[in-house]
């Protein structure tokens, strides 16, 4: 497309800021933010786009009304997000890093590590965009009713994916796997009132954002026996050497939980996926362009 493109992959948010007015566009993950101050420095920028889904790095209003355009791309990793997904609620409900543990240490457990099969459950969805209709797509083989709710969107039922309320959830799911943005509506959408709501014990999967689920509430859930799992590839605070005294009391209570799986944001993060995410990025600037 004729431009010049800077790869600067070390840089940090005070070095964006010192350049940003040399560019036209602005490509970044969720290390670097591009708000106010920012957006006000870049004046020739003409685009912010965000590799993969989370926009919430980006304060889309105030770029916006100074005419820049904003985008992601979810279509790139939802892919490696609902592998993950699957992968790590099975290992959850197959134990299987605690026997993988305990037979490097020469325990041989078997009843202990008896597992749950996935087949015959019923799997809630909340948030059915890319990631969500991925995830669904991949548990059509393992015989489960799928459950997905989405307030944003209508009219995505299938013949194996029914189109729901977030009632239904809270009534039949034995698992619920969370695939929404960060927004204000989300932020903390799991909490002891969500978990309350439950008709029985669940497992919760969280691949979309730390900040959708309350850890406290979530260790109480755990604690109460509420929740029966929890598999989390995000955290509130994912920058463990900035631990307040009351993140890491958390974070030290999540990780003597041998039915909590935990994994550092590496869902959507496959070597596939990074050239998915690329080949998407570089099609919507040439769109804008």
């Amino acid at each position: 497309m004729g431009y010049v493109v800077d790869y600067q992959p070390t840089i940090d948010q005070e070095g964006v800021l010192k350049v940003i007015s040399e560019y036209t566009g602005l490509i970044i993950n969720s290390k670097i933010s591009a708000g106010v101050q920012l957006i006000d420095l870049g004046v020739r920028l003409k685009f912010i786009g965000r590799l993969g889904a989370g926009l919430e790095v980006i304060d889309q209003a105030y770029a916006s009304a100074k005419g820049i355009k904003c985008f992601n791309t979810p279509e790139g990793n939802c892919d490696a997000v609902a592998e993950h997904a699957i992968g790590m609620l099975l290992g959850l409900m197959n134990h299987i890093n605690r026997a993988d543990s305990q037979v490097r240490k020469g325990q041989w457990s078997r009843e202990p590590n008896r597992g749950v099969e996935l087949g015959g459950k019923t799997v809630g969805i909340i948030g059915c965009g890319n990631t969500g209709t991925a995830f669904a797509k991949r548990l059509t083989g393992f015989d489960v009713r799928i459950l997905a709710y989405d307030k944003y969107k209508s009219g995505f039922g299938t013949g194996t994916i029914e189109e729901t309320r977030l009632d239904a959830i809270y009534e039949y799911a034995d698992v619920v796997s969370l695939h929404v943005q960060l927004t204000d509506e989300t932020n903390y959408l799991v909490n002891k009132k969500f978990i309350k709501q439950f008709n029985k014990p669940f497992y919760l999967v969280n691949t979309s954002r730390g900040k959708v689920v309350n850890t406290e509430d979530l260790l109480w859930g755990i604690e109460q026996g509420l929740i029966l799992g929890a598999a989390l590839d995000v955290l509130e605070n994912e920058k463990l050497e900035s631990f307040s005294k009351t993140e890491l009391i958390q974070f030290e209570r999540l990780c003597s939980l041998d039915n909590v799986l935990l994994t550092p944001h590496i869902a959507g993060w496959t070597k596939e996926s990074k050239e998915k995410i690329a080949k998407a990025m570089a099609f919507k600037i040439k769109g804008i362009l």
